[in-house]
């Protein structure tokens, strides 16, 4: 499981500029997703091999300092409580400012690796200037200009050596015989709730507490249903204390938390207001992150339903995901109790489906037929020729398809050749990503 990054601070410090500096590493390899909402506020990036999710809580207030004192004091709360590490930016031209302060002062009471990054040191004046931020009693500081990328090389060596080596086999997805962890995940007043206590029931069927993670969440194993799970308790989204508590940035946080460590997301989507803006970037989050993912269409039994209301529901829901739109849709109900047996059955198959292992004969056998059949179009007169194709030893769904010319192979064709594999093998829920190498 990867770390979580946020970076904290006061408004217009720079925070937005370093969290794009930090994610344009991997923005390539990460965005080749066309035609995908992206949340501007979270994204993935890699540094000496490690992957981590950042979040920039900047996105998330504007306005001026005094009237965002206590929102930006909660956001820092939050993150303190959600994230592994915390990057807190400062502008050297300003000083220290009474809000960097008050951050500071929550900053000192935690555990966890607190990285002070004093931006716009673009120059040796300003170098010495920095010094007096040893005053926020947090220790070594980094300098860096987020604008020219200067130092951010630094402070990114001294968070990275922070977080653990990920055993991609045994921490992203669960060995063959290992249980699925499912997390419940969505917009406030989806049913998240309703649906987990329904699962469990009051009588809690508890089979045994495993001991948290890193993070202090604990995975409990349950029976239903004749299943064994463990569910990655979202905690739920606290109640507002004030109309002015942003919701959304609340709700990402969790959702990034949740996702991160489980093996299928099920994305809960409230049947009455339909398939929203943010059940758009939590869905977008599974997928980057190569989660499992069921969307099931909650509060079904509050809906006047024609003859295909559930048909052209289900079709509005696979045009907001496209292209990624192999994904099963349940239409429930937690009050009446309607498909939520099915709904964890289909988790369940998802989970199977996103440990399948293809054998690289039989996968050659049947692609390069279909290659042979259908080869990649001419790209300036060059012929693109497929030689051999395999399953990578990930423990997500893989694959390489070694190539004479892989650059010149398009998007479309990628798409063509996974919309085939998932034809021909079960992937129904399952991001799958696919290579082109040279051969």
């Amino acid at each position: 499981m990867n770390s979580i990054v946020a970076i904290v601070g006061r408004p217009n410090v720079g925070k937005s500029t370093l969290f794009n500096r930090l994610i344009q590493r991997r923005e390539a390899i990460v965005d080749d997703v066309s035609g995908v909402t992206r949340d501007r506020h979270y994204g993935k990036s890699d540094w000496n091999g490690k992957e981590f999710s950042l979040i920039d809580t900047g996105g998330y207030v504007e306005g001026s300092d005094d009237v965002f004192e206590e929102e930006i004091r909660k956001q820092v709360i939050l993150a303190l409580d959600e994230c592994d590490i915390i990057v807190f930016v400062v502008d050297v031209t300003s000083g220290i400012t009474p809000l960097d302060e008050t951050v500071a002062i929550l900053l000192r009471k935690t555990k966890k690796p607190v990285y002070v990054a004093i931006n716009k040191v673009d120059n040796a004046m300003r170098e010495a200037d920095a010094y007096e931020f040893y005053n926020l009693g947090l220790g070594e500081f980094y300098t860096i200009s987020s604008i020219n990328g200067s130092g951010t090389g630094e402070l990114l060596d001294a968070m990275v050596s922070e977080m653990p080596e990920v055993d991609t086999e045994s921490t992203d997805i669960n060995p063959g015989d290992e249980l699925p962890r499912f997390a419940v995940v969505g917009r406030p007043n989806a049913g998240k709730s309703s649906f987990i206590n329904a699962l469990i029931g009051k009588d809690r069927n508890i089979v045994t507490d495993i001991a948290g993670t890193t993070r202090d969440t604990i995975d409990t194993v349950y029976n239903k249903f004749g299943f064994d799970f463990k569910l990655v308790d979202t905690a739920g989204i606290r109640k507002k204390s004030k109309v002015k508590e942003d919701i959304e940035f609340y709700s990402v946080m969790r959702a990034v938390r949740a996702i991160e460590y489980c093996d299928v997301a099920i994305l809960m989507v409230d049947a009455t207001r339909g398939f929203e803006g943010q059940d758009q970037n939590i869905f977008w989050l599974a997928q980057k992150n190569r989660k499992g993912i069921v969307i099931l269409v909650n509060k079904w039994d509050l809906l006047d339903k024609e003859t295909n209301t559930m048909k052209k529901c289900e079709e509005m829901i696979r045009k907001e995901i496209a292209p990624f739109t192999d994904v099963p849709i349940v239409f429930t109900s937690t009050i009446t109790k309607q498909r939520l047996l099915k709904a964890l059955e289909t988790a369940v198959e998802v989970h199977k489906s996103r440990s399948n292992k293809i054998p690289t004969s039989k996968l050659n056998e049947t692609m390069l037929e279909l290659i042979q059949n259908y080869p990649p179009p001419a790209v300036k007169g060059k012929y693109i020729k497929i030689k051999y194709c395999m399953q990578l030893p990930t423990p997500t769904p893989q694959f390489a398809f070694f190539a004479n010319l892989p650059q010149y192979v398009r998007e479309p064709y990628k798409r063509f050749l996974e919309n085939k594999m998932r034809e021909i093998y079960d992937f129904k829920g399952v991001p799958i990503t696919i290579y082109f190498r040279q051969k």
